[in-house]
């Protein structure tokens, strides 16, 4: 078995349709220090090079939400209140899996960023401003969404 729990490819092992990644995380959210506004949480991850939402792969039988506020924890050192679910993102990985990302909105309710080696820094950024530095087009409709979700509560 790997880390994941996957068959591993040996001997007289089936193929079937690759298992699909699960993974869930938060749109991180503060106000703004200065002047009130909304800011989002985005990491960067030196390893991809990339900014990203803080997000990461579930444990074996841990639930979404559970897992979503333990990834934000370890990138970001942030503890967070999770509030709405968010769109659910699909893609395949480089390695030809699909996967499967579980958002939720998440306000930052305290903690402190530490760099470490899987996200060196965090930035706090506008919603237009945070939606223009994420690498992934497929990460900025979640910063709308967020968006939307803050206005209807």
């Amino acid at each position: 078995m790997t880390a994941e729990g996957d068959p591993g490819a040996g001997a007289g092992a089936t193929t079937g349709p690759p298992r699909t990644v699960r993974a869930a995380g938060c749109v991180l959210w503060r106000r703004s220090p200065h002047d009130g506004g909304i800011e989002i949480g985005l990491v960067h991850r030196p390893r991809y090079g990339d900014w990203s939402l803080p997000k990461g792969k579930l444990k074996r039988g841990e639930d979404a939400l559970r897992g979503a506020v333990r990834e934000v924890r370890e990138e970001t050192g942030m503890e967070c209140a999770p509030g709405s679910p968010l769109p659910t993102s699909r893609y395949t990985i480089d390695d030809g899996r699909p996967k499967e990302v579980r958002y939720w909105a998440a306000e930052a309710t305290g903690g402190a960023f530490l760099p470490n080696k899987e996200v060196d820094r965090l930035a706090w950024l506008p919603p237009a401003a945070a939606r223009d530095r994420l690498s992934h087009e497929r990460d900025r409709p979640l910063i709308d969404a967020l968006m939307s979700a803050l206005h209807a509560t």
